[in-house]
């Protein structure tokens, strides 16, 4: 649990997400409106309110199947350190598949998955991340479409926690800390 005093500054509506996540799903379909079944890949915790919204709303058969990976802990900055606490449960060789991210921050995160998934030989693999921090990318990797690119500051809400707190808001808030210190 934090123990310093914070409050969340509302940056992303609940109801612009909303909006760009139908807008998402129809670029989605129509990029794999030739595939059998998509598998639509989520990393957890922080994708799981996203790709729920997500997956409703694509007009193509899919298979939903989970991921996670860990680099942050209950820090407000990446440690780097990329850890697989949770792999796929089916098989995506020869399949198309769709990894689904709540966050592009460092990349460090989203490089290592595609590496593990890329080495499962799917036919075509793409990457929806909700938020995009450009700002702080430190590997050379991009999503194929991206929800929002924001600034370099730590945002909760829409699953995205910190310390396990604040996934269930509505919209995406960023943190701000009361005692002066922003991170």
């Amino acid at each position: 649990m934090p123990t310093r005093p914070y409050v969340i500054d509302e940056m992303i509506s609940a109801k612009t997400i909303a909006a760009r996540v139908e807008e998402l799903a129809r670029e989605i379909t129509a990029h794999f409106q030739d595939t059998n079944k998509l598998v639509v890949v989520g990393l957890l915790r922080g994708s799981f309110v996203f790709i729920a919204d997500l997956v409703r709303e694509l007009d193509l058969p899919v298979e939903v199947d989970f991921m996670e990976a860990s680099s942050y802990g209950d820090a407000t900055h990446s440690s780097r350190e990329v850890r697989i606490l949770k792999d796929l449960r089916g098989e995506i060789a020869g399949r198309d598949v769709l990894v689904v991210e709540d966050i592009v921050d460092t990349g460090h995160t989203l490089k290592h998955v595609l590496t593990l998934l890329k080495a499962r030989k799917p036919a075509r693999i793409e990457v929806c991340a909700l938020l995009d921090k450009p700002t702080r990318r430190e590997v050379a990797i991009k999503a194929t479409w991206t929800g929002f690119e924001i600034p370099d500051r730590f945002v909760v809400g829409y699953g995205i926690d910190f310390a396990q707190r604040n996934r269930n808001l509505p919209h995406i808030g960023a943190v701000r800390f009361t005692d002066g210190d922003d991170q």
